[in-house]
């Protein structure tokens, strides 16, 4: 997996975002959105721990790698600390996103606003099912897995989504990213290997499930 975004420390050297700071970024980011919604300009790292449950210290150590941007005792300028989060996570700008398997999970995803909201456009969707192919589903004609190695360029995508049972998600990959996919989202209970410069981020719900069954199971022993 590719490192983090990276910001200039102040002696000029690269100070790396870690994986961790990156998604507190992303929390800090739902909540300053909230925040513009009900007209505060100003927040402070205390402010925005307590909203998400984190210390202020481990707020002002992750906005730290955005550069010099709030001010003792007045806080930060919400407009501005957005617009230096989306910078840092890369979402500054549109990415268009390809979803391979059309199943139940993936008509949810394509019905999903939100992701239009952050910047993302999902621009492709493809089926092995060949009563599928061909079909219009929620405004994306379904493409063949053949076809992945031409529409994926001319669609602009970067990004994929991957919906399909775990037997096929490796081949999956291997075609998409030989069609040009920089990151994939892997919905499939698989481990996929990718080339060094692929991006991956799986999404196991069921492994999810069982942390969440530990630590209801721990909670209850104390």
């Amino acid at each position: 997996m590719k490192p983090g975004p990276s910001a200039r420390e102040g002696n000029g050297s690269e100070a790396r975002l870690s994986r961790a700071s990156a998604g507190r970024l992303s929390l800090y980011l739902r909540q300053l959105k909230g925040c513009v919604q009900e007209g505060l300009k100003k927040i402070s790292s205390s402010q925005l721990g307590e909203a998400v449950g984190i210390t202020d210290v481990q707020v002002r150590k992750d906005l730290a790698h955005l550069g010099s941007l709030g001010q003792p005792g007045i806080g930060y300028a919400t407009d501005e600390l957005i617009a230096a989060i989306r910078r840092a996570l890369g979402i500054d700008h549109d990415w268009k996103v390809a979803v391979v398997g059309a199943g139940n999970l993936a008509r949810a995803l394509l019905r999903y606003h939100g992701f239009q909201q952050q910047g993302f456009s999902i621009v492709a969707l493809f089926d092995s099912d060949a009563s599928k192919i061909g079909k219009v589903i929620e405004g994306l004609t379904v493409h063949g897995p053949a076809d992945i190695a031409s529409v994926v360029p001319a669609s602009g995508a970067e990004l994929a989504m991957l919906t399909v049972p775990s037997e096929a998600a490796q081949s999956v990959a291997d075609a998409l990213t030989a069609a040009g996919i920089k990151g994939i989202l892997n919905f499939a209970p698989a481990i996929l290997r990718l080339p060094h410069d692929v991006s991956l981020v799986p999404v196991d719900l069921a492994m999810q499930l069982e942390q969440l069954a530990f630590l209801v199971q721990v909670s209850g022993t104390n």
